[in-house]
């Protein structure tokens, strides 16, 4: 089979190291090629992201094609190859057919069922395809790990619950309101992890963005990337009465808005549902307001044990998701074992053709009045009963047994087949 993968990935290997060894803008099309031309290497798809860099390759031996795509890379990218080879995996093939499965069904990401993998790869093999550096075996096993991703997406619950600080935040707020295409959003500080959450939501749904920032130009700046409205700090109080939803992450050292002030935009709300997510730390907004009655409050602490939860139920997942792989992986090893059989089962047939050309030119001789009907009746005779003699044995080469060396020496032996049934 002589499937082989090289990389290193966020699990063996730094930032540092991942970036010098990264295929990005020219170096991807010039490594692609170039990769295509090392000793022993028929076949490569070559997969860079910020979290890995992979080479899936079909080699002739993998020993001498690890070594020579290893001073590849330290040519390419002028590294040292002590720099890097501690730090790289190796995988052969069904070792390898389960490493490029897990990264497709995202198994070996840093965070166990994200959806990017999944485009990542298919990018890769699209472009390796544009470049033609890929063949029949490549194409199915790239082919096979996509269909075994959706296989793992449709029947596990992998990339359900949310795994991240932002995305609880956006979960909590559809169970409080479910639908949140017709509910309003204030955006309390400019944190990171805020913005992001903020993103979530106008991702799911939501229209009515406002941005309050104590500094109004950064406020009005990423109130235009939401198609939202700037409100300046002093006014916050005021639009709170208006606003059903509030993430807040900003950098003020006490709280921003307590209880008192909350029980006023209540009353004012006629006392309707308010959702408020907290990630400042320290927090801004007073705790106490979560007594209050229709006030949904969470802070950096309420979410991470969400994450936490979902993360161990993603991992249950996981199991599930490991089974699947198992099963096709056992899938394409078997592909790949019939394929031993292909050279074979062509010789057998030219053999068969061959004797059968050779009976019938002598027939034709010996019967040269025939009129063309019979003739052809003959030839539909001695097709159909060749026919039926190889198709035995083809089924049999076909099939996924232990014993099918063995079984192609034997065809090769009772039929007078010569040659090397090795597909290299």
């Amino acid at each position: 089979m002589k499937i082989l993968v090289l990389g290193v990935n966020h699990k063996t290997a730094n930032v540092e190291l991942r970036e010098r060894l990264a295929f990005n803008g020219d170096k991807l099309e010039s490594g692609v090629s170039g990769l295509h031309n090392v000793p022993d290497v028929r076949e490569i798809a070559l997969l860079s992201t910020c979290n890995r860099v992979e080479l899936y390759t079909y080699v002739n031996n993998i020993v001498s094609g690890a070594d020579n795509i290893k001073k590849f890379l330290s040519a390419f990218h002028n590294i040292p190859r002590n720099d890097f080879e501690k730090s790289l995996y190796v995988h052969a093939d069904s070792d390898a057919i389960r490493h490029v499965f897990r990264v497709a069904s995202s198994l070996d990401s840093m965070v166990v069922g994200e959806p990017q993998i999944l485009g990542q790869l298919k990018d890769a093999f699209d472009f390796a395809l544009s470049k033609k550096t890929t063949g029949v075996l490549l194409n199915k096993l790239m082919k096979k790990a996509i269909s075994t991703a959706k296989r793992v997406r449709t029947e596990t619950r992998i990339a359900e619950n949310a795994v991240s600080i932002s995305f609880a935040a956006v979960e909590l707020a559809k169970k409080i309101f479910i639908d949140l295409s017709s509910k309003s959003f204030m955006l309390l500080g400019a944190g990171e992890m805020a913005e992001l959450a903020a993103r979530h939501l106008v991702n799911n749904g939501v229209r009515d963005v406002l941005v309050v920032n104590r500094t109004y130009e950064r406020g009005y700046e990423l109130a235009k990337e939401f198609n939202g409205k700037a409100v300046k700090f002093e006014d916050f109080l005021h639009e709170l009465i208006h606003t059903d939803i509030i993430i807040c992450s900003t950098g003020a050292p006490s709280y921003m808005l307590n209880k008192e002030q909350m029980q006023k935009v209540m009353k004012e709300r006629k006392h309707k549902p308010v959702f408020i997510i907290d990630i400042s730390v320290p927090r801004n907004i007073d705790p106490d307001i979560n007594k209050m009655e229709n006030v949904y409050l969470y802070d950096v602490d309420d979410l991470q044990e969400v994450v936490d939860t979902n993360m161990l139920e993603r991992q249950k997942e996981a199991e599930k998701a490991e089974k699947i792989i198992d099963e096709e992986v056992q899938k394409f090893i078997s592909w790949t074992s019939s394929l031993q059989s292909v050279p074979t089962i062509v010789s057998l047939r030219q053999k068969a053709e061959e004797i059968k050309n050779e009976e019938l030119e002598k027939f034709k001789n010996k019967y040269p009045d025939m009129d063309d009907e019979k003739m052809k009746a003959v030839e539909y005779l001695t097709t159909a009963i060749t026919n039926k003699l190889i198709h035995p044995p083809t089924v049999t080469l076909k099939e996924d047994t232990e014993d099918r060396d063995e079984l192609i020496a034997m065809i090769k032996k009772l039929y007078g087949i010569n040659g090397d049934d090795n597909e290299e």
